[in-house]
């Protein structure tokens, strides 16, 4: 059963005037170990992965219904790359297997889907 069901969109561009205008911009979206892959990434492609992260965590925290801000931080939230190659919520544990992610950028935009199922109890 379906709890919820998010959406957003960014402008790249956006974020990459945040990225380069707040040095610590980077630290207050991703966790640790999103920083490690973000820090390994070209100057576009750290643009795109902080839009894309962006939007998955906006999109989840509309899912949740709480939006970010007292209950629900950036940084509670991490999404890394199943072996699959697929994005994947592993934080909060709780939406590790409830979770559905989708992320696609444009020349200009990221865009990200998130829908959470409940688990249903027998």
């Amino acid at each position: 059963m379906i709890e919820g069901i998010g959406l957003d969109i960014i402008e790249l561009r956006r974020i990459d005037r945040l990225r380069k205008k707040q040095t610590r911009f980077a630290e207050r979206i991703l966790t640790e170990r999103e920083l490690e892959i973000f820090n390994d990434l070209s100057d576009r492609r750290q643009t795109e992965f902080l839009a894309g992260r962006f939007a998955v965590k906006e999109a989840f925290s509309k899912a949740k219904g709480t939006g970010i801000g007292k209950d629900l931080s950036f940084t509670d939230i991490e999404v890394l790359r199943a072996e699959t190659g697929q994005p994947t919520i592993t934080l909060p544990l709780d939406y590790q297997s409830s979770s559905f992610v989708s992320i696609s950028h444009s020349e200009d935009y990221a865009v990200a889907q998130v829908v959470l199922m409940k688990k249903i109890e027998n």
